[in-house]
């Protein structure tokens, strides 16, 4: 595939991420995140040669502040935070991360590696904390939450981290990492209630009917209590911040999956992957099996 096209930069998205299946089943996450991006970096590195070594070519990995493991009540990740991932998940990003640095140190491969939070908005499958709420809460069916619904995130919208994959492509320095959050903690619990009482409303249903969905079901081995970005780096050197307002984008959010329960069942029937088949044939992208999608019950 590189060898049929001229272009100037890798954004590398592809991963397995839902925490949950990595538990259960973590050579898929092997397979993906480490021999994925392994492979993705030998072929970007053979073209960066054939080509000359370009130095304004940019490989850009798209991690997770999930790498750091856990934060106390107090304090942030920075770039310098040292690993310390708890899942197969995060084990196998962090893995990816430091082949990534590697390429850049020992082959001169200009690499930039950004670690952001806990995404949200359009288009996420089911299976996440948000999107997997607000069908729930429409379906009236539990809203299972882990342990006691203390654990805490930070939530970046969608098209705030877009912006910011942008804006490192176009201005980010070779070899550097940028930390990518959305100044937005929240507990998951408080999430659950900020989407039971807006829906509630949206629905037309009685004040405080949907928090009696909640469920608190047993926690996840291993689960992170608190993650929380210092975007100040990419703030300071490259002029990006975010641009939403989250209770604002949470109701862009739900709206956008009210009026698009069509795609949502095309995900969970598996009906998409007949649209990934006549569109890629037997290019198939690494998407996630429909079937682990109808399985789930709990959240990344």
């Amino acid at each position: 595939m590189f060898s049929r096209y001229k272009f100037d930069a890798v954004i590398h998205f592809a991963a397995e991420s839902q925490v949950d299946r990595s538990i259960v089943g973590p050579k898929d996450f092997i397979e993906t995140n480490v021999n994925g991006t392994f492979n993705l970096l030998d072929a970007a590195l053979t073209f960066w040669k054939q080509n000359d070594c370009p130095q304004d070519f940019r490989f850009v990995h798209i991690s997770t502040d999930e790498v750091y493991g856990s934060l106390g009540p107090d304090g942030y990740f920075t770039e310098k935070t040292a690993y310390d991932p708890s899942s197969p998940y995060s084990a196998s990003k962090a893995a990816s991360d430091h082949l990534v640095k590697a390429y850049f140190r020992t082959y001169g491969l200009p690499t930039i590696i950004t670690n952001c939070s806990n995404n949200f908005g359009p288009y996420q499958f089911p299976e996440k904390l948000i999107p997997l709420m607000i069908l729930n809460i429409v379906e009236e069916k539990p809203l299972p939450v882990y342990g006691d619904g203390q654990n805490v995130r930070d939530w970046l919208y969608v098209k705030d981290h877009c912006e910011a994959i942008l804006t490192v492509l176009e201005k980010g320095t070779a070899g550097d990492t940028y930390n990518i959050g959305g100044n937005s903690e929240y507990r998951n619990i408080d999430i659950v209630h900020l989407l039971c009482d807006l829906l509630d409303r949206r629905l037309k249903r009685p004040a405080g009917a949907s928090r009696e969905l909640v469920t608190f079901v047993k926690d996840r081995p291993g689960h992170d209590r608190r993650y929380a970005i210092d975007a100040t780096k990419i703030r300071h050197e490259l002029g990006w911040k975010p641009r939403h307002n989250f209770k604002e984008a949470i109701q862009e959010t739900f709206d956008w999956y009210l009026g698009h329960m069509e795609w949502v069942e095309s995900v969970r029937s598996g009906e998409y992957l007949k649209w990934i088949e006549r569109n890629y044939g037997n290019r198939q992208l690494d998407y996630l099996a429909a079937d682990k999608c109808r399985q789930t019950r709990t959240y990344s």
